[in-house]
């Protein structure tokens, strides 16, 4: 194991970038558009990204979630007349008809029902009405700063919008529920005699690519929610009133994924010695729970803040927390990961002498070689 003594941490608290030009990203042909990672929420590529936007059946994402959220997948459900013949897409529900709300769901998404919506709607919370209520709590939960709700289905109404950032935080919450990517990247499902097929192209077209929901009215153009994943790294991807949006997307995370990598920031096989008072040995070894890997561009700065006690009591236990590792990219915050303790050290008190001398030691180590920050 590789001990870092204090001038190596030091020195460790500021990793050279490898210089680069990175492009500023594709010219694309939508009105507002953004490049998020899922896993941090950080955007990686914007274009007129808080503009509110009409954002036709992109809406159901929200729909889906909240169904979710509350309902059973394999829940029984009737259908009422009244959710029947909505204007629009359909997958055709009939009056009277038993189905489960995963079969909604996949009525949903793949034929982009708007009667599967306005059922889900009613299944969950009585009413379209109270429904909407309940999207733009969650909307406003989840920090969507210019969204609002009138309808589960996308229809146009002035006073239903989203912005391309929010559209991506409420994809970015429903993709981490497992079901829905099972539904989302479906490439059919069968609900009674009827099959419904997925139509987003990318599912074929784009590597990596696992859903999420395609959007048109003439009033809106051609809305488009996309995730994809490659090496690891989980993208979304937004394109709102765009008439190329199938070739965008892959430009997109083509260039996007060219342009970042999650970097492993942690120097192999760490460990920092602490300083024990009162033990059987005289440090203790600190080391990483767990790895800390940092998504960067080739050219930003990556640097390093390791937060550790200057000393410790003994009656230490090892896996016990004793700090944190913490990285930043550009000076904000990318992550962090606990620093543990790597071995017990058992209570031994010293005779009075020597436990003097320990901490006449100790103290003038520390003059020179305090490194940590609290």
């Amino acid at each position: 194991m590789k001990y870092i003594t204090a001038a190596m941490l030091a020195a460790a608290l500021f990793l050279t970038p490898v210089p680069a030009a990175a492009a500023d990203g594709p010219e694309v042909s939508a009105k507002a558009a953004v490049v998020m990672e899922a896993d941090s929420g950080r955007v990686l590529w914007e274009k007129q990204p808080d503009e509110r936007m009409l954002i036709a059946s992109t809406t159901k994402i929200m729909t889906a979630l909240i169904a979710m959220e509350r309902c059973g997948l394999d829940d029984q459900v009737t259908v009422d007349p009244a959710w029947t013949g909505i204007e629009g897409s359909s997958m055709y529900l009939a009056p009277g008809q038993q189905l489960t709300v995963r079969d909604l769901l996949y009525g949903l998404m793949l034929a982009s029902g708007n009667d599967a919506a306005v059922a889900l709607a009613c299944v969950t919370a009585g009413s379209v009405e109270a429904f909407a209520s309940l999207m733009n709590e969650r909307a406003a939960a989840l920090g969507c700063e210019n969204t609002h709700f009138m309808n589960p289905n996308g229809l146009d109404d002035p006073e239903h919008y989203a912005s391309a950032r929010d559209l991506a935080l409420i994809t970015r919450e429903a993709i981490s529920n497992a079901a829905f990517c099972d539904i989302a990247s479906a490439r059919s499902a069968t609900v009674g005699e009827n099959t419904y097929r997925n139509h987003n192209r990318l599912l074929s077209e784009c590597p990596g690519v696992y859903g999420v929901k395609t959007g048109y009215t003439m009033a809106a153009g051609r809305s488009l929610v996309s995730c994809c994943e490659r090496d690891g790294l989980r993208l979304i991807c937004v394109t709102l009133s765009d008439p190329d949006d199938w070739d965008d997307h892959k430009a997109l995370y083509d260039w996007a994924y060219g342009q970042y990598t999650n970097t492993s920031v942690l120097p192999d096989s760490a460990a920092w010695p602490v300083p024990v008072i009162g033990g059987e040995t005289e440090t203790v070894l600190v080391a990483p729970a767990g790895e800390l890997p940092v998504l960067r561009r080739t050219d930003e700065e990556v640097t390093m803040r390791y937060c550790l006690p200057p000393f410790v009591y003994a009656g230490v236990e090892a896996g016990c927390a004793a700090g944190e590792a913490v990285a930043y990219v550009n000076g904000e915050e990318a992550g962090r990961v606990p620093l543990v303790y790597t071995q017990s050290v058992a209570q031994t008190w010293p005779s009075e002498p020597a436990f003097l001398e320990r901490v006449r030691d100790f103290l003038e180590w520390a003059e020179g070689n305090i490194y940590t920050l609290r």
